[in-house]
């Protein structure tokens, strides 16, 4: 293990979320608020550590996928504890397990809140519980990456595929900085322009920018009590429309910045993300159709509530957890289905789903004809044993740790329900579940230990679950 470097990347993280402090001590300053000293305290205290780990450069500047691992989770949890500070230093929440996991809920844009009341929480703090979300939907390494020089050759990659969700990742353009570069120059223009058409629907700036922030991470914290219930129609049609297209593969945009329409239009990830979208909507709208005033009204709350829960987003529109079985069912299933790989959702990804599915179909083949050799193949290329291989091994850890999850928590009481969304909820990075933690609840009912498991999920499906589990290995911390 090349200590030196992750401790040197890990300074970098540091300094750059002091950085990030000013934004919300702007939003201080703006609307005269005293919590802006919270995050000057909090900025100070994130400087002192980060520019002794930076102070001395390490001999060897490259490092593999080990380091690359261990960096990014590490960085991920020292961000997280660091972001926690501003809600008890401004009193917001007083226990530090709950603030723990609103600013790890926040970073892996999961949006599950601990918080019964927003509306009373000043604009600065909600700004920063916002903000989270932006900053950790495309990652803080792969921003790093497009700004600095850390490390030698072609190691950047391996901080790319430890942070960047999908079963795998590739280099856009020749080197991987550049690639950082195109996919936050995206990130950031869809984001503004989210921004200009809500403040065309007359929607505040703050709440524009807040609303935005979790839109385009696919986090999905509100800035009111009833999430986005209370907005109008055309508000809650351009958050729909945007929570789908973060949702896609950022490679797809990248094409057709190229005028190469044709290729990203064949991608076959996203034709099967599109078409899981609007078959959902289609059901989803006929079984709550006579619930609304119109089949239109009925077709807007079930868009809003597909591209919400498919993409991880969390926002809600109406309160679903009162819908019928059928459409309740089909969210919890778009749950795990997750968005695109290389976009900013979560959940197991269509792109593994379809791995996944191409595998069994050539399996039963293969049973009918043994000497028959079929090779697998996506977008026209064949896919590498390695990975078919990983997609297999994440199900697995996936269902394992999922399990086990559901079981922890099970201990604090609650209803099967309850537990089984609120595990989904937090390993998918998704908000809301259903029951107790439907759209109009919050995650406050748990006990610490149980706040803690979901922690641990909402890390793990962020991070895609094996850099979080690499820290839990011995062989991770040995030396050269």
């Amino acid at each position: 293990m090349n200590f030196s470097i992750v401790k040197r990347i890990i300074g970098y993280v540091l300094v750059f979320v002091a950085a990030l402090m000013a934004l919300p001590c702007i939003v201080a300053v703006i609307y005269q608020e005293r919590e802006g000293w919270s995050f000057v305290i909090t900025a100070a205290l994130c400087l002192v550590p980060g520019f002794l780990f930076m102070r001395k450069k390490p001999e060897n500047r490259v490092f593999y996928v080990k380091e690359g691992f261990v960096a990014v989770a590490l960085s991920w949890i020292v961000m997280s504890v660091m972001g926690s500070l501003p809600f008890l230093i401004t009193g917001t929440i007083t226990n530090p397990i709950d603030a723990l996991f609103e600013t790890v809920s926040g970073f892996t844009t999961t949006g599950s809140s601990v918080l019964s009341d927003v509306e009373t929480v000043s604009k600065s703090v909600l700004f920063w519980r916002s903000f989270t979300h932006w900053i950790g939907g495309m990652g803080v390494l792969v921003f790093l990456l497009s700004l600095l020089h850390m490390t030698g050759g072609g190691s950047h990659i391996n901080l790319m595929k430890a942070e960047s969700p999908g079963p795998s990742v590739s280099k856009l353009v020749p080197t991987v900085q550049s690639t950082a570069k195109i996919l936050y120059i995206i990130y950031l223009a869809m984001t503004v322009l989210e921004v200009v058409f809500l403040l065309i629907g007359k929607m505040p700036l703050f709440d524009a920018l807040t609303i935005t922030f979790g839109t385009a991470g696919t986090g999905g914290f509100g800035i009111k009590n009833d999430s986005l219930a209370g907005y109008s129609p055309y508000l809650q049609i351009v958050v729909t429309v945007f929570m789908i297209l973060f949702g896609v593969n950022f490679s797809a945009y990248f094409l057709l910045l190229r005028r190469k329409v044709k290729q990203a239009f064949s991608m076959e990830e996203v034709r099967w993300y599109l078409l899981i979208i609007l078959a959902s909507i289609a059901l989803i709208t006929l079984s709550v159709r006579d619930m609304y005033g119109s089949v239109g009204e009925a077709a807007r709350h079930a868009a809003f509530q597909v591209g919400s829960i498919i993409t991880t987003t969390g926002y809600a529109s109406t309160d679903f957890n009162l819908w019928p079985e059928v459409p309740r069912t089909i969210l919890v299933l778009l749950m795990f289905i997750g968005a695109c790989a290389g976009s900013t959702g979560g959940g197991i990804k269509v792109s593994r789903l379809v791995i996944l599915v191409k595998t069994i179909k050539k399996e039963l083949h293969t049973l009918l004809h043994p000497s028959s050799l079929k090779k697998l193949k996506m977008d026209g290329h064949t896919l590498e044993h390695e990975t078919v291989r990983a997609a297999n091994v994440f199900l697995i850890a996936y269902v394992l740790i999922f399990s086990f999850s559901v079981l922890l928590v099970a201990f604090d009481g609650n209803d099967l329900i309850t537990n089984f969304t609120a595990v989904a909820s937090a390993l998918n990075n998704i908000g809301p579940g259903l029951e107790l933690v439907g759209p109009m609840g919050n995650f406050g009912l748990f006990s610490n230990g149980a706040k803690l498991v979901l922690i641990f999920d909402m890390l793990a499906g962020r991070l895609e679950i094996f850099p979080l589990l690499l820290l839990f290995v011995r062989d991770t911390w040995k030396k050269f």
